[in-house]
């Protein structure tokens, strides 16, 4: 669902005034100003306030927000549970039982003005697909559009992103258009949210933001090329019968040759479905490999904990343990 104008509806809590718009009859009269009696876009009161009254009448009418997310508000009831997630004035709503997201978007509708998209399919440039198997996500169409904005469709792809053995350099020939590859990069950033396979490729070329050069690029293209020769991966999440929590985590003890400091990469699931990746160097040096292990070890059981919060908030309760594993090359 989509609410319209979503940040005209929010509510102003103290005085403000603005200069006359243009055109306005009288806006040559400089001491002239106008008293604000509703939030208007541009005012930086607006998403706050926005935020804060779309949770009162969600609040209103049941629901609970999440203590680990704060974009996620659940309600249970004798009929089901509902679930809504709010991206700034798109909604997302899962339920158990269908009447009970009619009856929702009826309360809505006399609040608010929203648009119903129907059966959620694209969200935010994932593509989700239902069947059988379970629920696929993937970024098809946003890798394709990405192709085309560095005319890279008919490049040719390679079937590895980027070199296990490769050392980054601060050396090279820097590049003209610094804000070129962070756009790049950004936008790759942003893939990683279905595709785990590139994640630590795009955590490498990101630690260059600030001063990339020709041959940082060149790797950003390879993975591009990488890109292009797989553009339908993606996740799938199956219904299995459990709810089991488990984690697999690594770390490469001063991997970086350039500040030797270390990464950590982990994979956490649920139910056997992989649902949280991460990759990421570390801003300090540790001084042996098991202190390495250790911090990553620790920041895995950190999103284990979290994951368990959130179920919990879902009204999804697990009692088995929840094993962690370290890889081993």
């Amino acid at each position: 669902m989509d609410v319209k104008n979503a940040f005209l509806h929010g509510d102003l809590e103290e005085e403000v005034y603005m200069k006359l718009p243009p055109g306005h009859p009288q806006s040559n009269e400089h001491d002239l100003v106008c008293k604000l009696h509703k939030l208007i876009y541009g005012q930086k009161q607006s998403p706050r306030a926005w935020n804060g009254k779309l949770s009162s009448v969600l609040t209103s009418v049941g629901f609970k927000r999440s203590n680990v997310d704060s974009s996620l508000f659940v309600r249970t009831g004798a009929v089901g549970k509902l679930v809504v997630l709010i991206y700034v004035d798109d909604l997302i709503i899962a339920r158990d039982n269908a009447e009970e997201i009619f009856k929702l978007k009826q309360s809505l509708r006399q609040r608010f003005a929203i648009k119903d998209l129907g059966v959620l399919k694209y969200f935010l440039g994932i593509e989700m697909a239902t069947s059988h198997n379970g629920l696929f996500l993937n970024q098809r169409k946003y890798i394709l559009d990405l192709l085309k904005e560095v005319n890279m469709r008919d490049a040719k792809p390679v079937i590895t992103h980027l070199d296990s053995k490769l050392k980054p350099s601060l050396e090279g020939t820097p590049l003209t258009d610094i804000r070129y590859y962070q756009r790049l990069v950004g936008k790759l950033i942003y893939l990683t949210i279905t595709r785990p396979d590139i994640t630590y490729s795009v955590s490498v070329v990101s630690q260059f933001m600030h001063s990339p050069t020709i041959e940082h690029l060149n790797l950003v293209k390879k993975i591009l090329r990488y890109l292009k020769g797989f553009v339908g991966r993606g996740i799938i999440l199956k219904k299995n019968e459990n709810t089991q929590l488990m984690g697999y985590y690594d770390a490469d003890w001063a991997g970086n040759p350039i500040d030797r400091k270390f990464t950590t990469g982990y994979y956490t699931f649920v139910g056997g479905n992989l649902v949280t990746w991460k990759s990421k160097k570390q801003n300090v040096i540790t001084r042996s490999s098991a202190e390495a292990e250790y911090r990553a070890m620790a920041s895995t059981e950190c999103e284990l904990i979290w994951l368990k919060g959130f179920l919990s908030d879902l009204i999804v309760f697990t009692t088995l343990p929840m094993p962690l594993f370290m890889t081993i090359r």
